[in-house]
């Protein structure tokens, strides 16, 4: 195990810059563009160990889930969330147990090749919207998976939401009170596998500010931003970063 408080207090300032931008984007995420957590999830597993990163992305994601969870508590679809209860602990149980045999270098390079998956699935999107049948369990267990091994889940949701036919209040409170659910699950899960430890904590700790103005930012860009724009930048970026993952 990696002595995690040296790694984070020996970064230098434009490591801290970086991470600062990462917990932005993970508020930011949590009220606005759900995948954009990705690109922040790249950023922490460029600059720390891959298995401490997890950690603290997960504290992180968990602070602006508190966030969003209370904002769009009012529109939430209980019953969908209801269904997914059995595939997502699947994905988690699997998740965990992976997380448990992998090195940081296995597990950096599996959060590339993940994230390059989900990019290239969310482009048949459209297809797949009209099919919401046994597939929404498979995205499910698929958001289980990538949400315990890579903190990543969030693709894999949006395309279930997106075959629902959600409108855009409707998608972020359903999406909000899952993942809220789901990274609370995680906890326990991950202080005993030891990817959250009173260093991690720590490091979270010093970051969180940044999530919470965050997600102010993505509560106020929401209704202006020229989502399609937005959304095709979000993706070169994380498609970038995999690659570094992948191949760095």
């Amino acid at each position: 195990m990696t002595d995690f408080a040296h790694v984070w207090s020996d970064l230098p300032w434009w490591g801290w810059t970086l991470a600062v931008v990462a917990a932005l984007l993970f508020g930011f995420s949590k009220t606005a563009i759900g995948n954009l957590a990705l690109a922040g999830v790249v950023i922490l597993a460029a600059l720390t160990p891959a298995k401490d990163s997890t950690g603290a992305a997960l504290l992180l994601l968990l602070v602006g889930d508190l966030v969003a969870s209370w904002v769009y508590r009012k529109s939430v679809d209980w019953r969908l969330l209801g269904r997914l209860v059995v595939p997502v602990v699947a994905g988690l149980a699997l998740g965990a147990w992976f997380l448990s045999l992998v090195s940081d270098l296995v597990l950096k390079r599996t959060i590339g090749v993940v994230l390059l998956v989900l990019l290239l699935l969310g482009r048949w999107a459209d297809r797949l919207a009209a099919r919401t049948g046994s597939i929404a369990y498979g995205y499910g267990a698929l958001a289980g998976f990538t949400t315990m091994t890579a903190n990543a889940g969030g693709p894999a949701m949006s395309l279930y939401l997106l075959a629902a036919r959600f409108d855009k209040l409707r998608f972020l409170g359903t999406n909000a009170w899952f993942f809220f659910a789901v990274n609370a699950a995680k906890v326990p899960v991950s202080v005993g596998l030891g990817i959250i430890r009173p260093e991690v904590c720590a490091f979270a700790a010093a970051l969180a500010p940044a999530v919470l103005v965050g997600t102010w930012l993505g509560r106020v860009a929401v209704k202006r931003m020229d989502q399609k724009l937005f959304e095709r930048l979000v993706t070169l970026f994380v498609a970038l970063s995999a690659l570094y993952l992948v191949f760095g």
